[in-house]
């Protein structure tokens, strides 16, 4: 065998394992605000003499710090009989696509990365991880769990089942494979795809269903892995199915060839996802294996919003999608009539069977491909879309959006309305929104530049906007301050530099006459009340487009990012991109020959002791309010929105309508909570529990001089019964653990109430009615309880007047 297919070995360092280990326990502590948070979760295997494998797992937004002890996703690690730690499975290093962070962007892919580079076709299926443990036992592992589910088919069972097929094509044992993988120390991992266990987006007849091995893997902490050659030669021996490749020597030819098949969303004919590039990245003075993606946007997309459309018109909700409305609106025709026509339809699409069919039915029934749909919507979108476009920058102050602003304005004649230049206090939401819809008659593009950081704010604009001008595009410019516990001093530390230097150039800043301290409060300020956009839930679901920007980054490559974002969605905006010469200069004049005339008044306070009128604005003076650490009106355990609607759906997605009626009521007319959370207790109630409040506040000056939001700590909640009447609906619920409670006499969530004059203190005597009356029709009181047991996991937070 010649070295260069030689296949790479290393055997375990039990000492690096353990250190790994307790690097992983350190931070399933959950000790301090500013570490990394991993899950550990233990799993006992039948099929490997019922040893515990322990699964490692972060949250996806932690593995773009540059902290964790690895990043490897899909890891277990397990003690053999001895008590010697292992690595039983190792997962891919968490790879992101193109320009999703800083390492994928292609200028960074230039400088730090060699070939060859190959390119693996995208299988859409889910991940199933293959390993050797003590004993010639094979450990077979979905992303995050092992062995079966009581409920239904896991996918590490449906994935061993293929294990057993795959292998009784070529005469082998599953014991044969184990002490295999075991002797090579590696982790084989492959793609389950099979529409009987579980539909995608792509379809997988029963002549292509199965194990596709994509990766063999070292068992060791960090990331190493075999070429695309040898996975192929191991995937033969084995019966398993092969992920078909290409390999490109250089970056040009490997770049060509992404941007033909993106065209068409397909590779030599078959619909695919994308691929995964396999190549070597320059770190730490050697090079080292690296994977990063190129995923294919379309149809792709547009097939899961069909998919999510048709699920919210079975369950009786106004679907809503703003991409794609003319396919959109006669796949729903289409699908509308598949469903009354077709008994058992909507409860099998639930279930996610018969995605596909409905999906490929309606495109037969059209003569057209996906990929035909979208190409007639690019040919059109050249002329479709040229005016009434706002860029909506969500940022915090020291971001550069007033800088990318100017240099857009410089190079394309774009409109620019600064809230910082309306005067007064009074109806400055209505007045920054007629300002933009005068410049919208003069410009196709205007840039609404104020910071936009609170939901709140990016409600009201978005709102308003549509309201006065029907049609119009609404593009984020989103300045990533996610995860926020680790970006957020960094951001602190670059925009403190941006924001002193530049003295007393910025219209509510003023470095050069206020003192640090001022200026930094008022920082500080903003950063803390920064709430990131999130695309699946409202208003932020309302954007067209969202551009991600850098803020660590200048903002000559932000500019970058928006132009070319802008140019791909909205090409007769942007018919050309600039050259290089000329961005240089849109930013060098954005940021030397801008001048600040107007200074802004943060506080709108009038200096009564010196006889000025407060109606007089010319007599104002510049005053800067200093942040102050506002009043504390509760404490709560802070929970995921999303995980919590995601509990409301699986309870009320297959009720009967009548059973389901307040639940959609509150969807219709928007009443449920924007978030979500269990009140420990409330400042009204210190005097009935003071010992409560003390204790919590007692924990709240320990985190509180570090933080401006602190974290008081994690708290895990059982959601047992959804209840409600006519009026309010909540979450009966149980605190896990003994360092928290609640003064209430139930723990609850509120999901919605019936009007605004209806608090949600109210969900407490809700539950108190229950307990005390039952349900009765008289009461009208209704229960549902939740299937098996759904944990979420919380941070237990003061809240304020600015934070809630």
């Amino acid at each position: 065998m010649a070295a260069l297919d030689r296949a790479p070995f290393e055997a375990q360092n039990p000492k690096e394992v353990q250190k790994l280990i307790t690097a992983l326990e350190h931070g399933a502590g959950g000790r301090g605000k500013s570490s990394y948070k991993a899950k550990k979760s233990n799993y006992t295997h039948e099929g490997t003499n019922n040893q515990v494998a322990s699964s490692w797992k972060f949250m996806d937004w932690d593995y773009k710090r540059d902290d964790l002890p690895t990043y490897a996703r899909g890891l277990f690690t397990y003690k053999r009989s001895d008590g010697t730690p292992e690595i039983a499975i190792r997962g891919y290093d968490k790879f992101f696509n193109i320009n999703e962070v800083n390492d994928t962007q292609w200028k960074n892919i230039e400088n730090f990365t060699r070939g060859p580079y190959e390119l693996s076709v995208k299988e859409n299926g889910c991940i199933i991880f293959m390993s050797g443990v003590e004993g010639d036992k094979l450990l077979v592992c979905s992303k995050h769990s092992t062995g079966p589910r009581a409920d239904t088919l896991s996918h590490a069972v449906a994935g061993e089942q293929w294990v057993a097929k795959h292998l009784a094509t070529v005469g082998k044992t599953k014991e044969e494979l184990a002490r295999e993988l075991r002797s090579r120390n590696v982790t084989a991992v492959a793609e389950l795809c099979d529409d009987t266990f579980e539909e995608h987006v792509l379809a997988y007849d029963e002549k292509q269903s199965g194990l596709y091995l994509h990766g063999l893997n070292l068992n060791i902490p960090q990331f190493a892995t075999y070429s695309a050659s040898m996975v192929h030669k191991f995937a033969d021996e084995w019966g398993f199915k092969k992920a078909e490749y290409v390999v490109k020597d250089d970056l040009e030819s490997m770049k060509a060839l992404l941007e033909k098949c993106a065209e068409t969303g397909s590779w030599e004919g078959r619909d695919t996802e994308g691929f995964v590039i396999r190549c070597q990245k320059h770190q730490d003075g050697e090079y080292v294996d690296w994977f990063f993606k190129y995923k294919f946007e379309e149809p792709y997309l547009m097939y899961r919003q069909w998919r999510e459309v048709t699920k919210a018109m079975i369950a009786g909700r106004a679907p809503r999608y703003k991409k794609h409305i003319k396919a959109t609106n006669e796949y729903l025709e289409f699908a509308r009539r598949q469903l009354a026509q077709t008994p058992g339809l909507a409860k099998a699409y639930n279930q996610n069977h018969g995605i596909i069919k409905l999906r490929d039915d309606f495109l037969n029934s059209r003569g057209v491909k996906g990929s035909d749909i979208i190409q007639a919507e690019a040919e059109d979108s050249a002329k479709a879309v040229d005016h009434n476009v706002i860029l909506v920058p969500i940022a915090t102050i020291g971001c550069g959006k007033t800088t990318v602003a100017l240099a857009l304005t410089k190079l394309f004649k774009w409109g620019h309305i600064q809230n910082d230049n309306i005067t007064g206090k009074k109806n400055r939401p209505q007045q920054f929104v007629n300002q933009i819809c005068m410049k919208l008659a003069e410009n196709p593009v205007v840039i609404a530049d104020r910071n936009n950081h609170q939901k709140r704010e990016r409600r009201q604009l978005i709102g308003d906007l549509s309201k006065a001008m029907p049609g119009a595009k609404f593009v984020a410019l989103h300045y990533v301050h996610d995860p926020k516990d680790y970006m957020v001093p960094r951001i602190r530390e670059v925009t403190r530099e941006r924001v002193l230097s530049r003295g007393d150039n910025h219209q509510t800043i003023h470095a050069g006459s206020n003192s640090q301290g001022e200026i930094l409060g008022i920082m500080d300020g903003f950063l803390h009340r920064f709430e990131p956009l999130d695309s699946n839930d409202e208003p932020d679901s309302w954007f067209d487009e969202i551009i991600n920007l850098d803020v660590l980054q200048n903002s000559r490559h932000n500019l970058d990012l928006v132009v070319n974002a802008v140019q791909k969605a909205y090409p007769a905006l942007i018919p050309e991109i600039p050259s290089t010469d000329a961005l240089d200069e849109a930013i060098e004049a954005a940021m030397n020959e801008y001048s600040v005339d107007l200074k802004h008044d943060l506080s709108f306070k009038s200096d009564k002791k010196d006889g000025r009128d407060k109606h007089d604005k010319n007599q104002r003076q510049p005053q800067i309010a200093v942040q102050k650490r506002p009043k504390i009106e509760y404490f709560a355990v802070k929970l995921p929105r999303q995980s919590v609607m995601n509990a409301l759906e699986s309870i009320f997605a297959n009720q009967p309508t009548a059973v389901a009626q307040f639940y959609l009521q509150l969807q219709q007319m928007k009443r449920i909570q924007p978030s979500f959370h269990v009140t420990l207790m409330h400042r009204a109630s210190t005097d009935s529990s003071p010992q409560l409040w003390n204790s919590l506040m007692d924990k709240y000056e320990e985190v509180a001089q570090k933080d401006w939001d602190p974290v008081l700590g994690d708290c895990e909640v059982v959601l047992e019964r959804v209840v409600w009447d006519g009026r309010i609906m909540c979450i009966h619920c149980q605190l896990l653990g003994r360092e928290w409670s609640t003064s209430n006499a139930f723990a609850h969530i509120t999901v919605g109430t019936a009007g605004n004059n209806i608090k949600p203190k109210e969900s407490n005597d809700l539950l108190i009615r229950l307990s005390q009356e039952g349900m009765t029709e008289r009461n009208g009181i209704n229960v549902l309880s939740l299937p098996g047991r759904v944990v979420i996991s919380g941070q237990v937070k003061a809240v304020t007047a600015a934070t809630r």
